[in-house]
């Protein structure tokens, strides 16, 4: 099977804009965090035989990796012998949060205003790759049947807020994200492939927000606005999570106003406008 990367000693470093020429990189750290990140795609324990087919290593190699990265706390290890990401990543998780702007304004929304408990849960994520990176968390009061936490991931076009920053990309580019299709099932709801992805943005573009409809899990509903920065694209995006039965007649327009609210504000504080630069046109050319 293919490697993440192609080959390890050879590979080097995409160059940034403007900054000359590709850097050389340590193997071994690129060998570690291919492991990570391909155990963080999963979602599931992973042998060591599949994950050295998979990342086309030496079994050998990679029960090096793994010894190294249990150690340290980044993995853990079953019973069985396979291997799940360790509790460690957290703390990489928190950092990378407290040095983002947006995720230090949403916090200061609640301090701000009293630091009282939303009506209910209300999220913040920022798109990473196909996923739903969880870098805010407001709980309320209010059982939900699902625990939201900062540095929880979730497939973008299943979540509320995933699917309020992937409305805003090139409908290219969410192709190309997902090449290999929309493979994690964690309900039976949802879309089922990528085109009929690319329609419930086309509404979520044209409304201004997008609906999980117990994609996520059954029983809960989330409306998600997209947080736009000052260059005009979503680099975030808001969720209000609900319990379905909550719904009402109203059918949550309340909670949908909320996440608009909060997402245009958030959008203010960090220097840009609850609506794009952009055209629409251009966001599904």
């Amino acid at each position: 099977m293919q490697s993440r990367l192609d080959s390890f000693d050879t590979i080097r470093a995409l160059p940034a804009a403007g900054k000359g020429p590709a850097t050389p990189l340590v193997p071994a750290v690129s060998r570690a965090l291919a492991l990570l990140e391909r155990l963080a795609g999963a979602r599931e324990p992973m042998t060591l035989a599949r994950l050295a087919g998979e990342l086309a290593l030496p079994k050998s190699s990679v029960h090096g990796l793994c010894n190294t990265l249990v150690s340290f706390g980044y993995l853990r290890r079953q019973s069985d012998g396979a291997f799940l990401i360790g509790p460690r990543v957290m703390g990489l998780a928190e950092a990378f949060v407290s040095g983002t702007d947006v995720a230090q304004e949403f916090n200061a929304l609640w301090t701000d205003g009293g630091g009282s408990a939303p009506e209910e849960t209300v999220v913040l994520s920022v798109l990473s790759g196909t996923d739903a990176l969880y870098v805010g968390v407001k709980k309320s009061a209010r059982p939900l049947g699902l625990a939201f936490n900062v540095g929880m991931r979730l497939p973008a076009y299943l979540s509320g807020s995933g699917k309020a920053m992937l409305a805003w990309l090139p409908a290219e580019e969410v192709r190309r994200r997902f090449a290999t299709g929309l493979g994690t099932r964690l309900t039976k709801k949802g879309p089922r492939d990528v085109e009929a992805l690319l329609k419930e943005l086309a509404l979520a573009r044209r409304r201004g927000y997008s609906v999980d409809d117990e994609g996520v899990r059954e029983g809960v509903y989330s409306f998600g606005a997209p947080v736009f920065g000052a260059s005009g694209d979503a680099v975030a995006a808001i969720s209000v999570c609900i319990n379905k039965a909550q719904l009402g007649a109203e059918r949550g327009s309340r909670h949908r106003d909320v996440a608009l609210a909060v997402a245009a504000e958030l959008s203010r504080r960090i220097g840009g406008d609850a609506r794009p630069a952009r055209r629409l046109e251009e966001a599904v050319a």
